[in-house]
């Protein structure tokens, strides 16, 4: 099964260009174990900076700048591998650098079981999971 893991960082402005490079090297690093194992689907950084949020109320749709979110962790990048089970994908992200050490931030896993091939299956799925 695909699991998505979303990377949840502490915005850091302070972040010396040393720090950043071991955190690139060691994000290479699991990019390259992940593709040897034939696990990994995707992977990509978040800049917030080039978030764009639309929101749609009462028929207008308002597009802002940013992520905007009330919180201080921002969605910094994810992984998509495809792992035997939540254990395996659970292992995996606690060797995704950056956000899992030094209590910075999280990882949120997700699995991903795909859409399904009739699209009334998928809204009886959502309201089964939406209550």
């Amino acid at each position: 099964m695909r699991y998505m893991m979303l990377i949840y960082s502490q915005k850091q402005a302070d972040v010396s260009p040393d720090a950043a490079k071991h955190d690139a090297d060691r994000h290479r690093a699991l990019i390259e174990e992940t593709t040897r194992k034939g696990i990994l689907v995707a992977a990509e950084p978040l800049p917030p900076t080039s978030a764009t949020t639309v929101r749609v109320a009462e028929g207008r749709t308002l597009v802002t700048d940013g992520p905007f979110a009330e919180t201080k962790e921002l969605l910094a990048g994810y992984y998509i591998l495809e792992c035997e089970n939540l254990d395996d994908a659970i292992e995996w992200a606690a060797k995704i650098p950056t956000a899992c050490q030094g209590g910075d931030g999280c990882i949120e896993i997700r699995p991903m079981p795909g859409l399904p091939a009739r699209m009334e299956d998928a809204v009886a799925a959502a309201s089964t999971v939406n209550g």
